[in-house]
């Protein structure tokens, strides 16, 4: 599944051919995804102007000068194709400016569209669950010292909690517990100030690089110039079972709530 880096560079490589454009065609090839889409989508959306595109959590964000955002969840297999060669049987909703073509292509159907009035974005079921961002001013040491407190959950689990921290996925949290050097299976209640200092120095620097590297191409997913994400080529734990670890100790795998979790018994305590 598409995670917060994938999200982020997949909304990056939307801004050059949407910001500020016209939106001369909005077609639903489908009525559903995993939900159905807004009804009134092609309606709201047809000759609005982009004003802006963001990202909360794993959620991208398309702003209109009508006062709507579009909000689209890649799924497990989703992206979005920028002015493709033709069109396909996945592509199931295809978005025209009167220069560009953007369609979003989910084989899956896991993914969703929703249009809701920017000022009630807060309100949004799912966004007002939502913790902080990870790479935002909030995601302190003393914050999860705070959400950590009385939590014998392991960290891992605790950091896959939206309603903790917004956006990380398995991929990421593995890696960040990694270059911490906390064991996944620690619980938050025994992490002391000195050692969630360095926890979110690592989520920040992990998520940043991830970014930088164009997220990481699992499966089906690209950026949508079609370009790959290449962040896998810097895993230091996740995917790498058996083999070594920078310390000298070996990748081991396990599965925790039907994900798995690398991680070096070694270093990682």
């Amino acid at each position: 599944m598409p995670e917060l880096p994938e999200v982020e560079t997949t909304v990056r490589g939307l801004e050059p051919a949407l910001l500020g454009q016209r939106l001369v065609s909005v077609e639903p090839k489908r009525p559903d995804l995993r939900r159905p889409m807004p009804p009134d989508l092609r309606q709201r959306m047809t000759g609005a102007v982009i004003t802006g595109l963001g990202r909360r959590a794993k959620y991208g964000l398309i702003d209109t000068d009508r006062g709507d955002t579009m909000i689209f969840h890649l799924g497990m297999s989703g992206r979005w194709r920028l002015d493709p060669d033709g069109f396909d049987k996945h592509d199931h909703l295809i978005l025209q400016t009167p220069s560009r073509t953007v369609a979003l292509n989910d084989p899956r159907r896991f993914g969703s569209v929703d249009l809701v009035e920017t000022s009630l974005l807060p309100d949004y079921p799912v966004f007002a669950a939502l913790g902080p961002e990870p790479l935002g001013p909030e995601f302190t040491a003393d914050y999860l010292a705070r959400v950590f407190e009385g939590r014998s959950g392991p960290v891992k689990a605790l950091l896959l909690d939206q309603r903790i921290v917004a956006g990380l996925g398995n991929i990421y949290v593995c890696e960040a517990l990694h270059q911490a050097r906390i064991a996944p299976g620690t619980k938050g209640n025994r992490i002391g100030g000195v050692r969630l200092g360095r926890l979110v120095a690592s989520v920040r620097e992990i998520i940043a690089a991830a970014i930088e590297a164009g997220g990481s191409s699992l499966r089906d997913y690209a950026q949508p110039d079609g370009e790959l994400g290449y962040f896998f080529k810097s895993w230091r734990a996740y995917g790498r079972e058996g083999e070594l670890c920078g310390c000298g100790g070996r990748i081991r795998r396990r599965v925790d709530g039907g994900r798995s979790t690398f991680y070096c018994p070694q270093c990682q305590r």
